[in-house]
């Protein structure tokens, strides 16, 4: 089966405006006169976005913040979303939109419209695309990080890999890492605080380290991470420990959703982050633990395949 990667490739000829970024970025950026819109779309599929059992509500929250998630990475102000929606089970359906109002108002988002579809496939995909404005110029990419510039990246990571462990061990009640899970919260307003001050910015959806790689790529440049700086809660230290294989997975797993960043050195952060590692001449990602230096996983994150 075709890999992401390869088949992102295969798209880039065919998309040579500059508001696509070279398919580098994870929205693309238009300007229409006085003002710059940003555009996200992101999909979900059963069984690789969601358990089989999971709560529609939930998958409808998820699908919004995935994608908000990007617009906050460009320091965006959401506008509102089109849906893309399989029907089936109306039991499943009616709370899958119950949960989407739920989320839409959470957010202050509206919803704009969309499309709807029926199929005989027992699996559903869901997509939805994003529309905001730019509160910042230039609109922050993947592609500015600089040799000298520091990394770092907004909240904790790791709590969603624990929820999700932990809800396909069949636990009902785990709490705060569940929560993480399911109802991811995009960092929309420490987007906006960061977007100024920024070289590069993304946001964490399938692992740490592979999204580093992915923002090395786009900047030309090497990042090294340090795991023993990368920021985990202490619900999941109690879950899961603070050794270096914790750490590892941690930073490995994805549906994170907080934004990685570099900035110059001696820049006064806005938002609570922690730094986790630097750029500098050369090409990808390289990983340490303190000073030892680690050899890559044979997984960074996840891909779809």
């Amino acid at each position: 089966m075709t890999s992401e990667s390869t088949f992102i490739s295969l798209m880039r000829a065919m998309a040579p405006d500059p508001a696509a970024r070279n398919l580098l970025d994870d929205c693309a950026v238009i300007s229409l006169g006085s003002e710059t819109v940003i555009l996200t779309h992101d999909m979900m599929a059963e069984g690789v976005h969601w358990l089989p059992n999971a709560d529609p509500a939930d998958v409808a929250w998820k699908l919004v913040a995935s994608n908000l998630s990007d617009l906050a990475a460009k320091g965006a102000n959401p506008l509102g979303v089109l849906l893309g929606f399989m029907l089936g089970d109306d039991k499943w359906d009616r709370a899958f939109a119950a949960g989407l109002e739920t989320a839409l108002t959470h957010f202050g988002v509206a919803l704009l419209g969309g499309d709807t579809v029926a199929n005989r496939g027992d699996k559903r995909a869901l997509g939805l695309t994003a529309i905001g404005t730019a509160t910042c110029i230039p609109v922050p990419s993947r592609g500015g990080a600089l040799p000298g510039d520091l990394v770092y990246v907004t909240g904790t990571l790791g709590d969603a890999l624990a929820g999700f462990e932990l809800i396909e061990a069949g636990f009902d009640e785990v709490g705060p890492l569940a929560k993480a899970y399911n109802r991811p919260e995009p960092r929309l307003a420490e987007g906006r605080l960061l977007a100024p001050l920024v070289n590069a910015m993304m946001d964490v959806s399938d692992g740490l380290l592979l999204d580093t790689e992915r923002l090395a790529s786009a900047s030309k440049v090497e990042i090294a991470i340090d795991l023993a700086r990368i920021p985990l809660s202490p619900t999941y230290v109690s879950y899961r420990g603070d050794a270096l294989e914790s750490r590892l997975q941690a930073g490995s797993w994805g549906d994170d959703y907080q934004l990685l960043f570099t900035v110059a050195p001696h820049t006064e952060v806005t938002a609570a982050a922690t730094q986790v590692g630097y750029v500098r001449e050369g090409a990808g990602l390289s990983l340490f633990d303190g000073e030892t230096r680690l050899a890559l996983p044979s997984s960074l994150g996840y891909q779809h395949h």
